[in-house]
């Protein structure tokens, strides 16, 4: 019994992994003609910087897609392994982040994170939506808007009383957070770029 367990839990973390790993931003820009997107602003292969290459278009399609790889898999999961979703929603935005295919450097989950929260629950996306759109258009800062939105999901998951998607979704949101740390630095000394700003 142990045994069928640990395999079910592999399988759910290989499926969140397999599809969270999908570079698309590296790949869209590729085959625009954009060059390599992990050369220039932050180096990572999320939609906020696909957007520097000036391409709103683009950085709209990396959006949908890195959100999609986060909910389709953990979609998958909820009829193939209920018990074990919240696996594949963890490794769905660990594979975003740490892609194996470019030396486990990606974005950081932010979008992925949505696509997740969204097949968790449609409370919880609902939620991470709002408060990700709401930040965004206050503040016209992007890390800002993501921070929030991931912790306003966790919250949300506790508020509506099911642990372990609450469990998970404080993970993720702890990952995000570090993953921007940089970003925090810049919050506390005024100097993080807002969306649209002029260069």
């Amino acid at each position: 019994m142990g045994t069928d367990i640990t395999i079910t839990v592999l399988w759910a973390a290989l499926l969140g992994y397999g599809f969270g790993s999908i570079p698309f931003g590296l790949i869209l820009t590729r085959l625009a003609g954009k060059g390599d997107v992990r050369q220039q602003g932050s180096g990572n292969i999320g939609a906020t910087n696909v957007l520097r290459t000036g391409s709103k278009g683009l950085a709209a399609a990396t959006l949908l897609l890195d959100g999609m790889k986060g909910f389709v898999p953990v979609w998958l999961a909820s009829g193939w392994f209920w018990d074990d979703m919240g696996w594949t929603a963890l490794f769905a935005v660990l594979g975003h982040c740490f892609p194996v295919w470019l030396g486990f450097k990606g974005g950081k989950g932010v979008a992925t994170n949505a696509g997740v929260s969204f097949a968790l629950g449609w409370p919880i996306g609902l939620a991470y939506a709002l408060v990700w759109v709401a930040m965004l258009a206050v503040t016209r800062i992007s890390s800002l808007a993501g921070m929030t939105a991931v912790v306003a999901a966790a919250i949300t998951a506790a508020v509506l009383g099911i642990p372990t998607f609450t469990k998970v979704l404080v993970l993720i949101a702890l990952l995000v957070l570090w993953l921007h740390r940089d970003n925090i630095k810049r919050l506390m000394a005024g100097t993080e770029p807002k969306v649209g700003a002029a260069k």
